[in-house]
């Protein structure tokens, strides 16, 4: 899991991504948000993972303060979900999500080159 932004505001003022990457399929769930807290983070969890494909057995993230806090640890260890954290020297143990991140982040520039007539 890991977040994606700042991205150009849309008129929700929604400015940043919060995507999670199945490694086995390849499935990719994201939610677009206005902040980057917290309770974002456990919110999209639940709604997103949880509620739609079950408890999974592992979450890996960045060590970005949303993840790496009390509250989080505390969500993760009621549902009985590992966490881990992608290491600092090693941030290739979360490359899928930086892959998918690289995707988003390209889709997005073509489609506002497009709109803009390029």
């Amino acid at each position: 899991m890991d977040f994606v932004g700042p991205l150009p505001m849309e008129t929700s003022q929604r400015k940043f991504l919060i995507v999670a990457v199945d490694y086995f399929t390849k499935w990719v769930e994201e939610e677009p948000l206005a902040t980057i807290i917290e309770k974002n983070t456990e919110s999209f969890v639940w709604k997103s993972i949880i509620c739609r494909f079950g408890v999974t057995r592992t979450i890996v993230s960045d060590n970005g303060k949303q993840f790496d806090c009390q509250a989080f640890r505390d969500f993760c260890q009621e549902w009985r979900i590992e966490h881990r954290l992608a290491l600092v020297a090693y941030p290739q143990s979360n490359g899928q999500a930086e892959v998918i991140n690289r995707e988003i982040i390209s889709g997005l520039k073509k489609c506002l080159e497009d709109s803009k007539g390029r």
